[in-house]
């Protein structure tokens, strides 16, 4: 048996090279191919791990990639608890505890926040272990961040949340087919890669934006500017407060590269909620108490375990949104969502792939084609459930600085996941000030992308910078993309470089002139 090489701990590469991780969707991970990992058998020595007959070495070829079970087990706990926020935070950004604290529909519907948790963890356990199965990559899947937000704020306005999941279906269906068909790689080479990065930090700003106006750090003012610092400029309520040491406590763990931080963060500030709402007896807000909880109150009631509530299983309407703004704009709700999902996804897994070290020189990796397939199945789970479309998460980059570098290091936490859907009434517990200041940690990790935006270039600045902007300012991310797109196009055939722009940019920016000019065209069609 030829022996192993083990590094001295000195000799690992850094903890931000380990982790190379943000939490939510979008940010692709520092190439660390041909680093070594604690452990592992360095590549090039000319030594071979240990040979082993087990059934899941063969099937997960564990000691072929220079792994070992207690790794697999320990880099999917880790995953498990760098992702595990999204049990708590997706049901605040989808549901609520009521119809007067929750985002409602066109129609006025609402999803229970316990149903949302439930069916998380339900879809996030299922994905993430058929991931790791099939693909054989340790990746996690969940909702993803900047979807959820997406259908909350935005779609849940023009149509009811069964007939949103119905245009989540339809976009992982779509995913599904361009990732069989190879149309997936294609349309991703099209795009700009600064393009594909300001996306990401225009959903990145998005998303911090909503947390800041959640919990009360933003808000509009009666006349003069559209929004303006707490009240007149100041911060008045105790709720606000809460998401400033809570914003504070998150940023310190994630700085410190601490496993798990935004989890740790979000429990350690809602227990500081609870302990000030048991002290103070704020109450939630209204008219009348406008410094109270913006959503719900922080008051553990009732039992802490109790069995999943799985109603929201197959509550999906798949063309009812179609018929009710009809199909030119469901179309390009569907269009974003395919977009959002079909980017944020593509730079994660090649950024995973190459910290795994299983990526080949030309960015692709094994199994290329079933990750893909299995990736768009999460969306379509994701709305099949009501739970938001799945995609792969950056944050599994935290279980492979563990030493994860298998598809087992996934049904580890995909299984973890399912287990968590007997918490949910924990959900309750966790006002929405403690979740915005997620959001706002996680929208400034996606910012990170903005290094692959040259700026010293103006035909490449301002289409990337009205992408950035405009998504938050105009409280739309697909505003965002087609002002970029649009912007794209045009300056790059005014500079005399339009056969450099790609057939399917245009195709895609000329349905964006017909997506921004829908109102009129409407009204010319008599719709």
């Amino acid at each position: 048996m030829a022996e192993m090489t083990i590094l001295d701990p000195a000799e690992m590469q850094t903890a931000t090279e380990k982790q190379a991780a943000s939490y939510g969707a979008g940010q692709t991970v520092a190439n660390t191919t041909g680093t070594t990992q604690r452990g592992t058998v360095q590549r090039g020595s000319g030594l071979k791990p240990p040979a082993s007959d087990s059934f899941l070495d063969r099937f997960f070829q564990i000691t072929k990639r220079g792994s070992t079970l207690a790794r697999e087990f320990r880099g999917g706990i880790v995953t498990f608890f760098t992702m595990a926020y999204i049990v708590v935070l997706n049901p605040l950004i989808l549901g609520g505890f009521s119809a007067q604290n929750a985002p409602t529909d066109v129609a006025g519907g609402w999803l229970p926040a316990a149903q949302v948790g439930a069916v998380t963890g339900l879809t996030a356990g299922v994905m993430t272990i058929l991931f790791g199965l099939i693909a054989n990559l340790p990746f996690g899947i969940a909702a993803g961040l900047g979807i959820n937000s997406f259908l909350a704020v935005a779609v849940i306005h023009e149509v009811t949340w069964p007939e949103a999941m119905g245009l989540v279906v339809i976009n992982g269906i779509l995913i599904v087919l361009f990732g069989a068909t190879g149309a997936r790689t294609a349309i991703f080479k099209a795009v700009p890669k600064e393009l594909k990065a300001a996306i990401t930090v225009g959903i990145g700003l998005f998303i911090a934006f909503i947390g800041f106006v959640d919990s009360g750090f933003v808000r509009p003012t009666k006349g003069g500017p559209p929004v303006q610092l707490g009240t007149d400029g100041s911060i008045t309520s105790i709720p606000t407060l809460v998401f400033i040491v809570g914003l504070l406590v998150m940023g310190i763990l994630v700085a410190r590269k601490i496993q798990g931080g935004l989890l740790i963060g979000i429990v350690a500030t809602t227990v500081l909620a609870a302990v000030v709402e048991a002290v103070m007896h704020i109450g939630p807000g209204s008219a009348t108490n406008p410094g109270g909880w913006h959503l719900n109150t922080p008051v553990l009631s009732g039992q802490l375990v109790s069995a999943p509530d799985l109603s929201l299983v197959g509550h999906f309407d798949l063309f009812g949104s179609f018929s009710r703004i009809g199909g030119l704009a469901a179309t390009m709700l569907v269009f974003t969502l395919v977009f959002t999902n079909f980017f944020d996804a593509m730079g994660t897994m090649t950024g995973l792939a190459k910290s795994a070290g299983v990526a080949h020189k030309d960015g692709t990796f094994p199994k290329l084609k079933s990750a893909f397939i299995v990736e768009g199945l999460g969306a379509v789970a994701g709305g099949a459930t009501s739970g938001s479309s799945n995609t792969v998460y950056i944050d599994s980059a935290a279980g492979i600085g563990e030493g994860a570098r298998t598809g087992l290091a996934s049904v580890v936490t995909g299984l973890l996941f399912l287990g968590s859907m007997f918490l949910t009434p924990l959900t309750s517990v966790v006002p929405l000030e403690v979740a915005a200041a997620a959001l706002v940690v996680v929208g400034a990790m996606m910012m990170a992308q903005i290094r692959e935006i040259k700026f010293s270039k103006f035909s490449v600045a301002l289409p990337a910078f009205l992408t950035i902007v405009t998504m938050p300012l105009t409280y739309s991310i697909a505003n965002g993309i087609g002002v970029g797109f649009i912007t794209w196009s045009v300056i790059s055939a005014a500079s005399g470089k339009a056969k450099k722009v790609h057939p399917l940019m245009w195709v895609v920016t000329a349905g964006f002139l017909v997506y921004f000019a829908r109102g009129p065209i409407s009204a010319l069609l008599g719709a």
